[in-house]
C-alpha cells in the first residue's frame, strides 16, 4: 500500500493513521505551499480537556511568494520557534504517563530548528518521530526526486508506480477528485481510507495526533490503528 501526502507538523490522526496503514509513503514536498493547511502548524488538545486547544504554528517565510514549493520554505526565527515548540509541547502533554517517549523522540525533532532552515523538513521529522513511537516500519520516499507527470491524478498514479504499490490509499479529499483510471493503467486499486468516528476518533481530523499518543500511549494507540477500517 502507497500514502502520498504533504508533510504535517505533528499530523492529526487522520493523517498519521492513514500512514501507519501505508507500506510506503511518498512526501509530496514540491507542490504549492499553504499557508492555511497543517504544513507547519498543528492544533494541540489539553492533555485531559480536548476541547481546549491552542495553535502551535512555525514561522515560516515564502521565498518566492505564493508560487514557493513545500520544500523550499524557510524556517523564520528559528531559535524562538524551536523554543515555543518544545514550550508548548512539554507544557500539554508532560503530566503524562507515556511523555518520557515522546520527549526523547522529540529532541532530534527539536534539533534540526538550527541545524536546517526547511520547514518541511522539521515537519516531515515530527512525523517520522510519531510514526517510529508506534512502530512503523514502512519506507519514505519525496516526490521531488522521482518522476511524474503533470495532471494531478496520473502524476499521484505515477508515483504510486514507484514503488510497486497495489493499492493507493486515498484520503475523503482526495476521492472527491481522483480519476481511477490513471491508476487502472497500472494495476493500482484505488483504496477510500476512511476512520471510525466515535472514542478517539471524534477528532481525529481537528487535533495534532499527540493528544492521543499522549493519552493512550504508543502501543494501546498502534494497536487501535491497526484495527480494520469501517
Amino acid at each position: 500500500m502507497c500514502a502520498i501526502h504533504q508533510p504535517n507538523l505533528f499530523p492529526r490522526l487522520s493523517t498519521l493513521a492513514k500512514l501507519f496503514a501505508a507500506d510506503y509513503w511518498i512526501v509530496l514536498d514540491d507542490v504549492q505551499f499553504a499557508r492555511r493547511d497543517y504544513q507547519h502548524r498543528a492544533r494541540l488538545a489539553a492533555l485531559d480537556e480536548p476541547g481546549q486547544r491552542q495553535w502551535l504554528s512555525i514561522s515560516t517565510h515564502l521565498p518566492h511568494g505564493r508560487s514557493t514549493h513545500v520544500r523550499q520554505a524557510l524556517i523564520a526565527e528559528p531559535e524562538r520557534c524551536q523554543r515555543r515548540t518544545g514550550q508548548l509541547i512539554r507544557q500539554h502533554y508532560r503530566s503524562s504517563p507515556h511523555w518520557p517517549g515522546l520527549r526523547d523522540a522529540l529532541d532530534p525533532v527539536l534539533d534540526l530548528f538550527v541545524t536546517t532552515d526547511r520547514t518541511a523538513v522539521v515537519a516531515e521529522a515530527s512525523t517520522r518521530a510519531l510514526l517510529g513511537l508506534l512502530g512503523w516500519r514502512g519506507e519514505i520516499l519525496r516526490s521531488s526526486s522521482l518522476e511524474s507527470r503533470p495532471d494531478r491524478s496520473q502524476r499521484l498514479a505515477d508515483l504510486a508506480a514507484v514503488t510497486g504499490a497495489k493499492s493507493y490509499l486515498c484520503g475523503t479529499g482526495g476521492m472527491r477528485y481522483l480519476d481511477p483510471a490513471a491508476f487502472q493503467q497500472y494495476g493500482i486499486a484505488v483504496t477510500p481510507f476512511q476512520t471510525a468516528t466515535d472514542d478517539i476518533w471524534a477528532s481525529a481530523r481537528e487535533i495534532s495526533s499527540l493528544q492521543p499518543l499522549m493519552a493512550l500511549g504508543s502501543d494501546a494507540l498502534a494497536a487501535k490503528l491497526r484495527l480494520p477500517s469501517p
